[in-house]
């Protein structure tokens, strides 16, 4: 078989694409069962909680059937490895994409937190320009973690009474001062990049843009303080503000959060140093944009 010849007869589909091809029966099912059990046993802690009296065998019979969902994805997942899937692969078979994206966006919010401590910036090695780009967020993060810890000691004071109630609100309110320092310490540690003849555009943990530069029409240093959504723009705003304009000879895809595409040709985006990186972008895209083409060799032989 040589060329575009195409393929005759059939072959079978091995790893992820036999999967993809028809999800089992048995897949389906557990989904549809993960989809009614885990909201009710949320509604169960919450009456729990809430002080209303849940007979001992409704709450038995809860808990196993968590008990057998978690043994049922364990072995869905060992046979889905089993048939050559990857981890990945095989977790997403399980688990709606849609919760894998906000999974991961936690993940990276609070690994954002390690690096901030370690000063270890997240895909800076080898760059030609690292442009940090939250400093004019930071008062506003600051301020917003010191009234979560002030809301936090005012329920701990007005649910001393009640033990249970009050550790369960104590874990949610020390998980959100660690949230909103994790978004700024994604800013942090999340800079734009210039490598490669690409531009790396950021914004916390959820944005994450790659733009050639020779797709790069013009350059403006443009602050603006008022953004409206239109279709085909893409504002990555610090503080309520962007410094620099990028316009594009083509799009590129900057997905939204769950992964859905959406092409832009315009991004107003913001750095600490804006000046900086606007001289230092120019020169670049006018180099790209102006690169010889790779000789094409001699021609071949006949």
């Amino acid at each position: 078989m040589t060329g575009a010849e195409p393929m005759t007869g059939a072959t079978p589909m091995t790893g992820a694409g036999s999967v993809a091809g028809g999800r089992s029966a048995g897949l389906r099912l557990l989904r549809l069962v993960a989809y009614v059990t885990l909201p009710a046993e949320v509604v169960l802690a919450v009456l729990l909680v809430g002080g209303v009296r849940i007979p001992a065998a409704v709450w038995a019979g809860a808990e196993l059937l968590v008990v057998t969902l978690v043994v049922a994805e364990g072995l869905s997942y060992l046979r889905l490895r089993r048939r050559g899937l990857s981890r990945r692969e095989a977790v997403a078979e399980l688990v709606p994409e849609a919760v894998l994206r906000i999974m991961g966006h936690e993940l990276r919010i609070m690994a954002s937190l390690g690096r901030w401590v370690a000063r270890r910036p997240h895909g800076v090695g080898g760059v030609d320009g690292v442009f940090p780009h939250a400093r004019d967020q930071a008062a506003l993060m600051y301020g917003f973690a010191f009234v979560c810890v002030v809301e936090s000691v005012g329920m701990s004071y007005l649910l001393a009474g009640r033990p249970v109630v009050h550790a369960i609100v104590l874990v949610l309110d020390v998980y959100t001062v660690l949230f909103v320092l994790g978004l700024h310490a994604a800013a942090v540690t999340r800079p734009h990049t210039l490598a490669g003849g690409v531009l790396r555009l950021r914004q916390a943990a959820h944005v994450d843009v790659s733009v050639p530069l020779d797709r790069i029409a013009s350059v403006r240093h443009e602050p603006v303080f008022s953004h409206e959504k239109a279709e085909g723009e893409l504002n990555l705003a610090v503080g309520s503000q962007t410094s620099l304009t990028v316009e594009l000879t083509e799009p590129v895809d900057a997905p939204r959060f769950f992964g859905a595409p959406r092409p832009v040709r315009l991004i107003r985006f913001h750095a600490d140093d804006a000046r900086a990186l606007y001289r230092e972008l120019g020169p670049a895209v006018t180099r790209a944009r102006t690169a010889p083409s790779p000789s094409p060799g001699p021609p071949p032989r006949v």
